[in-house]
């Protein structure tokens, strides 16, 4: 009776629930039914308004069973919601759906861990499932809390601790792929979301950087699934499919976490991880959006900039210009301010730990910079070329925008050190398809200023930036190291012919590019590597900017640098004029080649043989070597150790070149740069100082002059014998030179006389007024006004006198010249007497 009964009862319940309880087994063990579930499938199907109750009724069931611990009964019931959920793809799916993350949340909230991970896979199976129309009440708050602390488990068993993060990532990736595709619906994004799912990512991405730090052999084929087995891996992968998905509005909402993290975690030193997490941001991002992570690292940086280097040098990986040089100006600033400080033996110990950490914090910027600039676009890098040169100090002027006030000349020059090495980085690899638009003038007027500075390596930092701009063919590294080429067809240099903007560039600029070129190779200060770029700059102009004017113009440069060395009127040492020599002798054998002029290349070839055997020092295999030989004076040297201007005229004019320039010496053309760089003047090499000290000996008043002044002397240089031919001949070249030169060395060698007369006559009119200081000092001391008369009266107008005679003598100035700087000299006498 009792049975029939229950019969009965079975047969009057709703025909849902009899499919749901035929698929359950008696024993769990023998797993589902799938002839029953096959019927409870076709029944869902064809009647989809019963899949809310279907969902219900297995949510309540499995319920039960997980609270009485039935886990066999809960993996069907799962199973069987895992192939309800795939079978069924209509919108009335909508409500079964809720019934499903109940019974999902049901499973995550147990403490065993097979359940959670049960719960998790199937949450994965259901965000994979595209649904027609999205459901804007459903909220995922509760996953993404329970996915966030799964992914920190601390079981002491380290495979269910690995199974459980495992999960936690993947389920945190279910929800990113279930709801960010909804335009709608940007719950996800939240702070408070993502304040949960980005360090729960971090936090595994880490531990792959403390087991091998990255570094190994590429990944093979079989990296997708280790990838599933690694948590470090898998929650990279997901941590850039959340980052790609990223838009506009929510980027920062995802970025800002990854501060947070690193700081509470204090990964900042040592920063590999922290360099890690942002490069997968950048490559995960959509370009468009970097400027806001760029942003977000610029306010963090401005809002831990007072803490150590060490933190300080984390986030400049991805600095912009501006940001950046406030910082690396900061940094120089910090820097001086603790060796100012330093005071006893174990502070110094700190202090050069701390300036260490410094030049961190700087290297960081330059590299920034250049990982930075060099990704940009040309025209993009144009412009922040224009603005890192901008801000280039240079003594003397205000040009530049960055505040130097506080850094004294050795913190400025370690900031022109550092702003030229990041243009050097920036430039690196630009190609431009003209000269002009990769060095207008804009641009090359402010580079070309430190290139006089009296400090070698920022003139090798110049020189090295202007070899990135005018290296289009990349021929720069064939021609590295300065040498005689015995055959340079065999370096296949690439070049191609001249374009027009090229040849208006080298007419409008080229004077410049020689003077910057003549007066670099006559610094005291220069190294073999000076000699070597400026070799290169040579090389590099014949290449991609000569036609034949302007290798008339550049073997012009070479005769009249060999010229400088051997008069030495800047009394430089041989080893540098040895230098020039050399520097010479390795261009005009590669020009000589590269224009192809057999006769000229036999004079080239002639004078490096004749050297090789008499006169190596002037080779540039020899003279840099370490213990090289040199001569004492270069003015005994016979003529066929030079190369010759005649001989270079007559080779060339054989094959069709205008060699009329040729006979007309190169001068360089005189600007305020040479004031501005801290260039020691003519004057400063030539002028005579007195001094009559007080209560001294006669005998101590004796100055020591390599030329004495008698009369005698300056009778003989007043001798007009022979005057007359001179000054015809003077006449002649005049004439020629304003015949054939062209109007740019006219007008230097007009300015460049102009200035020398204003230097003299300033530098006598400052005579003048120090010893009238003098004089007056004199006074006080109460020494006589005879013995004063006959100090400066004397003495001071002969040398005067002795040294415009002189001048005039040797042609330094003309004859009205003379007679202006005399009439100034007897006016300074007089009033002084």
């Amino acid at each position: 009776m009792p049975t029939r009964v229950c019969c009965c009862c079975s047969a009057l319940r709703p025909r849902y629930k009899r499919l749901v309880d035929n698929i359950f087994p008696e024993d769990p063990k023998d797993g589902l039914v799938k002839a029953d579930m096959e019927k409870l499938t076709f029944y869902a199907v064809s009647a989809p308004e019963k899949l809310d109750r279907i969902g219900s009724y297995l949510a309540e069931r499995l319920s039960r069973d997980v609270v009485r611990h039935r886990s066999g009964y809960v993996l069907i019931a799962m199973e069987a919601l895992d192939q309800l959920l795939m079978a069924c793809h209509s919108q009335s799916i909508k409500p079964f759906v809720e019934s499903f993350l109940h019974m999902v949340a049901k499973l995550l909230e147990s403490g065993e861990p097979k359940l959670q991970v049960l719960g998790t896979n199937s949450f994965v199976k259901f965000a994979n499932i595209e649904e027609d129309t999205p459901s804007y009440h459903r909220r995922y708050d509760f996953f993404v809390s329970r996915f966030s602390a799964m992914c920190h488990s601390c079981d002491s068993d380290p495979e269910t601790r690995t199974e459980i993060r495992i999960a936690g990532i993947r389920g945190i990736q279910g929800v990113v792929r279930k709801t960010v595709n909804d335009e709608l619906r940007a719950t996800i994004w939240e702070p408070q979301h993502m304040d949960k799912i980005v360090p729960s990512l971090l936090f595994n991405m880490q531990k792959i950087e403390e087991v091998d730090s990255r570094i190994g052999p590429p990944p093979s084929p079989s990296a997708a699934d280790k990838a599933e087995e690694n948590p470090a891996m898998l929650a990279e992968n997901c941590f850039r499919e959340l980052l790609g998905r990223a838009t506009f509005g929510n980027m920062n909402n995802a970025v800002r976490p990854v501060f947070a993290h690193l700081d509470h975690h204090r990964l900042w030193d040592p920063n590999e991880f922290a360099v890690h997490c942002f490069k997968v941001i950048m490559y995960s991002i959509q370009a468009q959006y970097s400027h806001h992570v760029i942003q977000e690292i610029l306010g963090h940086l401005d809002a831990r900039k007072k803490d150590s280097p060490r933190v300080r040098a984390g986030p400049t990986v991805l600095e912009v210009f501006n940001t950046l040089l406030k910082h690396l100006r900061l940094s120089v600033e910090f820097e001086a301010r603790d060796l100012q400080g330093e005071s006893i033996s174990s502070a110094n110990l700190n202090t050069s730990s701390k300036d260490s950490d410094e030049k961190i914090v700087q290297n960081a910027i330059i590299q920034t910079i250049g990982f930075f600039g060099s990704n940009l676009p040309d025209y993009q890098r144009s412009e922040i070329m224009m603005f890192i040169m901008g801000k280039v100090p240079v003594f003397g002027t205000s040009t530049h925008t960055l505040d130097i006030s506080q850094l004294g000349d050795l913190g400025t020059r370690r900031i022109q050190i550092m702003l030229l090495r990041s243009l050097l980085m920036v430039t690196s690899g630009y190609k431009a398809k003209t000269i002009v638009t990769a060095l207008p003038g804009s641009f090359l007027d402010p580079l070309l200023s430190p290139s006089l500075m009296e400090d070698y390596e920022l003139r090798q930092l110049v020189l090295e930036v202007m070899h990135n701009l005018m290296d289009r063919h990349d021929n720069r590294a064939k021609l590295r190291g300065i040498r005689i080429i015995p055959d340079v067809a065999d370096l296949k240099i690439k070049r191609e012919k001249i374009c027009r903007q090229d040849t208006s560039f080298m007419k409008k600029n080229g004077q410049q590019l020689y003077r910057h070129i003549y007066l670099g190779c006559k610094e005291e200060d220069n190294v073999q590597k000076n000699y070597e770029l400026l070799y290169t700059s040579l090389a590099l102009i014949t290449i991609e900017l000569a036609n034949e004017e302007v290798v008339i113009d550049l073997i012009r440069l070479a005769i009249a640098l060999q010229d400088s060395a051997i008069i030495n009127e800047d009394n430089l040492s041989m080893f540098h004029r040895c230098g020039i020599m050399a520097l010479v002798a390795a261009y005009l054998n590669f020009v000589s080649q590269m224009i192809a002029v057999p006769a000229f290349c036999q004079h080239v070839s002639k004078v490096i043989e004749i050297r090789t055997m008499e006169a190596p020092y002037f080779l540039p295999e020899h003279i840099f070597r370490d213990k090289c030989m040199l001569p004492k004076s270069l003015e005994k040297h016979d003529k066929n150790l030079y190369f010759l201007t005649n001989k270079i005229a007559e080779s060339l004019g054989g094959s069709g070149y205008s060699v009329e320039r040729l006979s007309v010496p190169y001068v360089p053309q005189v600007t305020d740069e040479d004031r501005l760089s801290r260039r020691k003047s003519i004057v400063d090499t030539v002028s005579i100082q007195v001094d009559i000290l007080p209560n001294s000996n006669p005998s101590d008043d004796v100055v020591s002059n390599t030329e004495e002044i008698t009369f005698e002397a300056l009778k003989k240089a007043v001798d007009t014998s022979g005057m007359e031919e001179q000054e015809k001949e003077k006449r002649r070249l005049v004439i020629e030179r304003f015949q054939k030169a062209p109007f740019e060395e006219i007008a230097a060698q007009c300015e460049s006389k102009a200035n020398f007369l204003h230097d003299r006559l300033a530098q006598i009119l400052e005579l003048t007024i120090r010893n009238e200081a003098h004089d007056r000092g004199r006074e006080k001391l109460q020494v006589p006004p005879k013995e004063r008369t006959s100090a400066y009266s004397y003495v001071d107008f002969s040398v005067e006198t002795g040294l415009c005679i002189m001048w005039h003598s040797k042609g330094a100035i003309d004859r009205n010249c003379a007679s202006e700087i005399f009439f100034y000299i007897a006016v300074s006498f007089i009033f002084s007497t």
